[in-house]
């Protein structure tokens, strides 16, 4: 994100940001989240204090729902040939992203917000969201501002049971990415008041009791998981383990953790099981565990599947970058285990296809990758010492290395014997570490003698 020079819209003192103005969920599925939760294009004023988001000329961009929608602030008095001046680059930069196939016609007609609430509900109305949910939302919002104002416990209580019914699975949610929102921002204070209030709604009310009740169940459930796996977990094991789960939530987190292992097999022996049923009600009961079990793992396959797609249209933008160094690095929180996974997919078949120019980019990529996701030189230096057997073998290393025997290398393995004597980490690695810390320090003392 380019840093730019913007006013504060409290005080109009200048104030330095990262500004978005191109939101493209193709290249940044977060973006989209990022946008709804009020948490792109935020400033900080050092002079009043001001925390929040600026006036910005806004490009939208999702593929998937067909949307391509502009934003220009009213307050900014853009003339229309000035908006079209800036999305003109923008919009190109969309398109040429784009594999040919999926340029569409959608791409020529680009759909104007004349507000940021009305941007905001058409991204949610391609999601299905209606006005009637939005203005829900809205009063779960109020509900959260009126109980954080309420100081006495007894008053928030009745609160909540007065408005109990918006005080659903979606209040908790907001209220969980409200707090997260507040310690991205550093405002810990707040974060604090928000879990406090948390806890209280779960206390308190209805559906927060059948929250807690849930969550005990998936933890039961996950704790007899980790007990079979200990003991050795097959499939008839895990079959009665998911004829154990409690709750729809206790098997869905289930399946969620155990997905390879519902395979053709499985799926045989609970067949064999329903055959072999002499009772009508457990008959019921097993062929209704399977509908359950079949759509849970359809509903996760369609969701990796959909996440793979990201994975890979965002490697073939990559490749395709002027600068593969720099796209990577604008694209980072969008990396994961699926990119890594299209990458090397695209690289094997651009193998077969003796593509050479699209595989020296493809190892452009992933020699990149590793260079930033490569440990720092004294977690590197600090993990060669650790695996040396002996003190004189550490010391020669380390007079071979003085170079990497710096502020940074002590404050870390100072950190380290800090951090590990909390956790009661091993006493042979504590060991090891303070004779490492010992080494350093008299050989930065003689250092200092020597200058």
């Amino acid at each position: 994100m380019p840093k730019v020079q913007t006013s504060c819209p409290r005080c109009k003192s200048p104030v330095i940001a990262d500004l978005e103005q191109l939101l493209d969920v193709s290249v940044d599925p977060s973006v989209k989240q990022r946008l709804l939760s009020g948490q792109v294009n935020v400033i900080h004023c050092p002079t009043c204090g001001f925390n929040g988001m600026v006036s910005a000329p806004l490009v939208y961009h999702d593929p998937e729902k067909e949307l391509l929608l502009t934003y220009f602030p009213p307050e900014l008095g853009l003339s229309v040939n000035d908006q079209e001046r800036l999305i003109g680059p923008l919009i190109n930069q969309i398109t040429n992203r784009l594999p040919l196939e999926k340029r569409k016609a959608y791409l020529l007609r680009p759909q104007t917000m004349l507000t940021f609430q009305t941007l905001i509900e058409r991204i949610l109305e391609a999601d299905g969201i209606t006005r009637e949910v939005l203005e829900k939302q809205q009063k779960r919002f109020d509900l959260i501002q009126r109980l954080v104002g309420t100081v006495s416990p007894e008053e928030r209580k009745a609160l909540m049971q007065q408005e109990e019914g918006l005080i659903d699975a979606d209040f908790f949610l907001m209220l969980s990415q409200i707090t997260e929102a507040m310690l991205a921002q550093g405002d810990e204070r707040t974060a604090r008041v928000l879990a406090s209030l948390q806890q209280e709604a779960l206390n308190n009310t209805k559906t927060g009791q059948e929250i807690k009740n849930q969550t005990q169940e998936v933890q039961e459930i996950l704790q007899k998981l980790q007990q079979a796996s200990r003991q050795g977990l097959t499939r008839e094991k895990l079959l009665d383990l998911m004829l154990d789960a409690r709750s729809e939530a206790a098997l869905t987190a289930l399946v969620g953790l155990v997905r390879n292992g519902l395979d053709y097999e499985f799926f045989q022996i609970l067949t064999e099981r329903i055959d072999a049923a002499q009772d009508n009600t457990e008959k019921e009961r097993l062929e209704a565990l399977r509908t359950k079990l079949l759509e849970y793992s359809r509903q996760i396959d369609e969701q990796l599947q959909r996440r793979y797609e990201q994975s890979r249209r965002l490697v073939q933008q990559i490749a395709s970058a002027q600068n593969i160094e720099q796209a990577i690095e604008e694209s980072l929180e969008a990396i994961d285990e699926f990119f890594f996974k299209a990458l090397d997919e695209e690289l094997e078949q651009a193998r077969k296809n003796a593509d050479l120019e699209r595989i020296s980019r493809l190892q452009r990529m992933r020699a990149h990758l590793e260079k930033l996701s490569a440990p720092p030189p004294e977690v590197a230096f600090l993990e060669e010492l650790l695996s040396l057997p002996s003190y004189e073998e550490r010391q020669k290393k380390m007079q071979e290395k003085v170079e990497l025997v710096t502020e940074e290398f002590l404050q870390l393995v100072s950190g380290l014997i800090a951090q590990g004597e909390k956790q009661n980490q091993p006493p042979e690695l504590l060991s090891a570490l303070r004779e490492i810390n010992r080494i350093a320090l008299r050989m930065t003392m003689m250092a200092n003698l020597n200058q």
